[in-house]
């Protein structure tokens, strides 16, 4: 085969697109030549932890908004690979909610596995990319960052899995410019000890809020304010943390919220979510969308309707993560590889998008939420070989993830759940959350 394939990231999206074909190889399949684009130092994305924050040692934005302490905020039993379980991993069953370390380790082990390293050009971002309407060929142009050298090449489709949780959205509110302490984004958080002993206001709602609260909470902050724009998380919080309306105004150390109420703070730190950023592509080529579960403009959730070439991994707002972007690169990679066919024009393929974000905004609830994404991960599966799991069951351990953050938001991580892939139940974890101040992989894992 003489095609040539771009994939763009190397996180757990990238890297599920190149186990995707070297699984077909491994079975025997002809497949393309694949050069994966990697800005950082090591493959794992998001997950691949830095202490840096604003610029690296290049002068490239920093791609990581992991922080020390992280662990899952969700079930492992509902990303679970299909093909390289935590059995397989660990040699045995684990905990259900790991570490970063311990997460980065399964990661890695699979596609260690692979030998698909070689594949990867490590320090090289893609600075554009560009389509030949004549030949239907991309342009990429890279930047070897240890050499300081820019270069283009050739390539018959490109996969973009670059992200969409690094390049943060930042409001401003009035007094930020002479608030007497530290304004930062959840992008560049990386330590909770930081803030041990402090007032600590959070903007904003999402799950970073969430886990950076409680972070902050277990690592001994004084106090944690969480402003909501729409509505309270409503959670049963611990006594020194309260939610309150939309911050209006800060005056020295003095926030004062919508409601009229105010309170001391001495550090600010928003959770206001991330953009769907891609610098590197034109406006023809460029996705824009709002982190929804449906994102626009994508057939099957995954191929740019307007040139089918062209395609984007792990886009959607997640519920499902790994395994749905195992989904996505084995379709992607069937597409390639003339498996699969799609529809031939740019309506059939955008009428399928609309199709899935009318769906989306006709749901009632997140629960309703996580049973249409296990559906569309079934979806995929079923038009590949990417082995089937228990979706149902998958859902389940979603429901009950919630409800277990319903009944109390800082001991949820002290339960346990069932493997769908190899049935064994997760042994519960030998320290509550809450007081296991280390997270380590040798600490974690230790019985």
């Amino acid at each position: 085969m003489t095609k040539r394939v771009a994939v763009i990231g190397a996180g757990p999206s990238g890297l599920a697109q190149l186990r995707a074909f070297q699984s077909a190889a491994q079975k025997g399949a002809a497949i393309p030549e694949i050069v994966c684009f990697e800005k950082q130092d090591n493959w794992g994305g998001l997950w691949n932890y830095t202490w840096r924050t604003g610029l690296d040692e290049y002068g490239e934005p920093v791609h990581g908004s992991m922080y020390r302490y992280l662990w899952s905020n969700g079930p492992k039993e509902g990303l679970e690979f299909a093909d390289y379980t935590f059995e397989e991993h660990f040699g045995k069953q684990i905990g259900s909610y790991p570490p970063r370390a311990v997460l980065f380790d399964y990661i890695e082990g699979r596609v260690k596995r692979a030998g698909v390293r070689p594949w990867i050009r490590f320090r090289t971002p893609v600075r554009h990319v560009a389509c030949d309407a004549a030949t239907g060929r991309f342009t990429v142009t890279a930047h070897d960052l240890k050499n300081d050298h820019a270069y283009s090449e050739e390539f018959d489709h490109v996969v973009v899995a670059s992200g969409h949780f690094s390049t943060p959205n930042v409001p401003g509110f009035p007094g930020f410019d002479t608030f007497n302490g530290r304004i930062l984004h959840a992008h560049d958080f990386r330590d909770a000890r930081e803030f041990a002993g402090r007032d600590i206001l959070i903007v904003g709602t999402s799950y970073s809020a969430e886990d950076i609260g409680s972070q902050c909470w277990k690592y001994g902050c004084k106090s944690v304010t969480v402003s909501h724009r729409t509505a309270a998380m409503g959670y049963d919080w611990p006594e020194n943390w309260k939610e309150v309306p939309l911050l209006e105004k800060v005056e020295g150390n003095t926030a004062t919220f919508r409601d009229g109420t105010s309170t001391h703070v001495d550090a600010i730190i928003l959770c206001t979510g991330y953009l769907h950023h891609f610098p590197f592509l034109p406006d023809g080529l460029r996705l824009k969308t709002k982190n929804r579960l449906a994102t626009a403009n994508l057939y099957k959730g995954v191929v740019w309707a307007a040139n089918p070439k062209l395609f984007y991994l792990g886009m959607q707002d997640q519920w499902y993560t790994f395994n749905m972007f195992d989904a996505q690169a084995w379709y992607v990679r069937d597409v390639i590889l003339g498996r699969l066919d799609i529809p031939g024009t740019e309506a059939e393929r955008l009428a399928d998008a609309a199709a899935r974000e009318a769906a989306e905004d006709a749901l009632e609830d997140s629960y309703g939420a996580i049973a249409y994404q296990g559906a569309y991960v079934q979806e995929l599966i079923d038009l590949t070989d990417y082995p089937s799991f228990d979706i149902p069951g998958s859902n389940a351990a979603f429901y009950e993830w919630k409800k277990h953050k319903i009944k109390n938001i800082m001991t949820f991580r002290d339960n346990a759940y069932r493997s769908v892939m190899t049935g064994t139940m997760a042994p519960l974890h030998h320290t509550p959350w809450k007081d296991a101040l280390e997270d380590s992989m040798e600490s974690y894992l230790r019985n």
